[in-house]
């Protein structure tokens, strides 16, 4: 479907790749992989035509239909988040309008048997069709569908799109994307703008998405639940794995031992060449041998070895100092922002070594909870800190919080202390600053490489109840797996707010659900939660409800598939019934101008020429009048049916 030929990209002299090629087919489900740096970004850039290479192509079909998610993007503002969502479907709403623009002009004629009207009416029969085979009357359900699946609430739905962060915008986006169904998906880090439990929802929708899949992800669990083929960017070089994620890390750990092994072999002939060479560079009788040797190394593509992702650096958090044994407890907490209500009634006792998860929906609490504990926050009830309590927190924008007059390792330096200042190069460089990048002004580097210094900078200091909010935004999969094990291994207290399920599965023992304004404690791990909820995705957590009331009011509330049949018909039968109510105002509004101007006449009767005593006068008077009565009372019968119709739509 999409061919990759002989693809390169050079930035002054530096080539971010050369000559890389790769087919992606039709229905295929491919992870784009590599450390950050390696080009995946500027790949998806040039496949999706906002880049052009240096040089090669990119071969596709010209009808095939491209959906691509950029990770930053000029974002729209002004409509409402359904209205928005609702663009996805440019073709049905402008069918719908010429539908209404016919549906008024033929309310406004009468010549029924002129060419006119019957041309307008097989234009109406068309545009009907093609607005019907197109599911034109779904449009609403599935829009409706997809934004409660991505984490909206329907109170949302008629917000303008500006009232929200850039990261619920982009999911609005998202929602336009997978609605148009395009046949190819470029998709750059989907799950950075969404919780877990809309990460779950996306998970079961490209399951069954029938087309082809071309993914940048940082998440490990949803690239194994989502792909099935690895293409992995290093050192410019492209790596072909037809195989999920997780086999690819093997495959990619044997492959490098292989580089290492061919890689020492060729600097031992090197090493022993360039000794023959110095050793017999100036006796005569070995001149031609030295040339040669010296001609060979000349012609020798040395080979390059990938930068090693498991670098022999074991970071770990400062010893923590000793606190109580219970290190917070909640009892009847409860926030409110003015008059919305967070959450209530919260109890919960975490105990020194615990390390716990918050999950849920975004909007449940969950930072909100954070910052009360940190003390940044008022609230209701009582929360206690442990004696001795220690807190380090690490924010969403925790990023922001950095002196950007300072370098990354004068960030560091400032708050290393003791033993830890002797590796503070090693922790830097395992969260990818190296060499010449410790000495970057922190006000040049990236949202996400302030994020990761961020964390380095915390783990130099000793805290005994660290509170981590989304610490993996932005990481990739070592620096995740660095800070993962440096949290297992670390003695203290952890609450980590996350989505990320790989990197909580093992980590955490106890998982407390923000839902609903309440919050409930489960023990055990992240996928224990699910198991024993019975649930195949958190997206369910809000879902359940729905489904079980909509399962009361209509019987099957289970079988979408009809009821998005019957919302359809409904959506045809009201249009139909405007449509036939719109022509009978028309005539009504017709005869009413006929018998105002006979009653204008009989007011007088000598200036108009009329007989009083024609009786057929009259009884074509009397008759248009009856006439008006009965157009009046088929509005009114019209006017019932459509609210009752409507009625009908709104309870599905």
């Amino acid at each position: 479907m999409i061919s990759v030929n002989q693809l390169t990209l050079s930035f002054g002299g530096f080539e971010l790749f050369k000559e890389i090629s790769f087919q992606l087919n039709e229905g295929e489900r491919v992870g784009l992989v590599g450390r950050n740096g390696a080009g995946k970004t500027t790949l998806l850039k040039i496949i999706a035509g906002e880049m052009q290479p240096t040089s090669g192509r990119v071969s596709m079909p010209g009808s095939v239909s491209i959906g691509y998610l950029p990770q930053q993007m000029a974002l729209p503002s002004g409509r409402s988040v359904m209205d928005e969502t609702l663009m996805a479907f440019s073709e049905t709403l402008e069918l719908s309008r010429s539908i209404d623009k016919i549906g008024e002009e033929l309310s406004g004629r009468n010549d029924y048997e002129s060419a006119g009207y019957l041309q307008l009416i097989n234009r109406l029969s068309e545009l009907t069709d093609r607005f019907n085979l197109l599911d034109g009357g779904t449009a609403n359900a599935k829009a409706e569908q997809t934004l409660l699946g991505l984490g909206f609430r329907r109170s949302d739905f008629d917000r303008t799109t500006g009232e929200f962060s850039g990261g619920w915008r982009m999911r609005v986006e998202l929602a336009k994307i997978l609605l148009r169904k395009p046949q190819v998906l470029l998709l750059d880090e989907p799950t950075n703008h969404l919780d877990i439990e809309s990460i779950q929802w996306l998970e079961d929708y490209l399951k069954d998405y029938q087309g082809s899949l071309l993914l940048i992800s940082h998440d490990r669990a949803f690239l194994d639940n989502v792909t099935q083929r690895t293409v992995e960017l290093s050192l410019g070089k492209l790596y072909d794995y037809k195989v999920p994620y997780s086999q690819y890390v093997e495959l990619h750990r044997l492959r490098r031992e292989q580089q290492m092994a061919a890689y020492r072999n060729q600097q031992k002939v090197i090493e022993d060449t360039n000794d023959f060479i110095e050793r017999f560079r100036y006796k005569a009788t070995k001149s031609v041998q030295v040339q040669s040797r010296i001609k060979m190394l000349e012609r020798m593509e040395i080979i390059e070895v990938d930068e090693d992702n498991t670098a022999s650096v074991n970071i770990r958090f400062p010893s923590a100092p000793r606190s109580g044994d219970v290190v917070c407890e909640a009892k009847d907490v409860a926030k409110s922002f003015g008059s919305k209500k967070i959450f209530g009634g919260v109890n919960f006792t975490i105990e020194r070594g615990q390390k716990v998860a918050f999950v849920g929906r975004n909007g449940e609490g969950k930072t909100t909870m954070s910052r009360i504990i940190t003390g940044e926050l008022s609230h209701e009830g009582s929360l206690r800190i442990g004696h001795n309590v220690a807190i380090g927190y690490f924010a969403q924008n925790q990023d922001e919080l950095l002196d950007g007059s300072l370098t990354v390792l004068e960030t560091i330096d400032r708050v290393a202390v003791g033993d830890i200042r002797t590796r503070m190069r090693d922790i830097l460089g395992a969260f990818l600053f190296r060499g010449d990048d410790v000495d970057k002004k922190v006000s040049v580097l990236s949202g996400g490489e302030r994020n990761r210094l961020a964390l380095a900078k915390l783990m130099l200091q000793p805290y005994n109840l660290l509170v981590l909010d989304e610490p993996t935004n932005h990481l990739d999969m070592h620096s995740k797996e660095v800070l993962k094990s440096a949290l297992m291994q670390y003695d203290g207290t952890a609450i980590l707010v996350s989505h990320d399920r790989d990197f909580l599965d093992g980590l955490v023992g106890k998982v407390y659900e923000f839902s609903d304004g309440a919050v409930r404690e489960h023990i055990g791990g992240i996928y224990d939660f699910l198991q024993r909820k019975k649930l195949e995705s958190l997206k369910q957590l809000e879902h359940k409800a729905r489904v079980d009331a909509q399962t009361t009011s209509s019987g099957n509330g289970s079988d979408l598939k009809r009821l998005w049949s019957e919302r359809r018909e409904l959506d045809r039968e009201i249009r139909n019934m405007e449509n036939s109510l719109k022509q009978v105002e028309s005539k009504i509004s017709a005869m009413e101008n006929e018998i105002d101007d006979i009653n204008r006449k009989l007011a007088e009767p000598d200036s108009h020429s009329i007989n009083l005593s024609d009786s057929d006068f009259f009884a074509g008077y009397e008759n248009k009048k009856r006439q008006l009565l009965d157009y009046m009372q088929r509005w009114e019968e019209l006017s019932l049916k459509l609210e009752e119709l409507k009625l009908k739509r709104n309870a599905l």
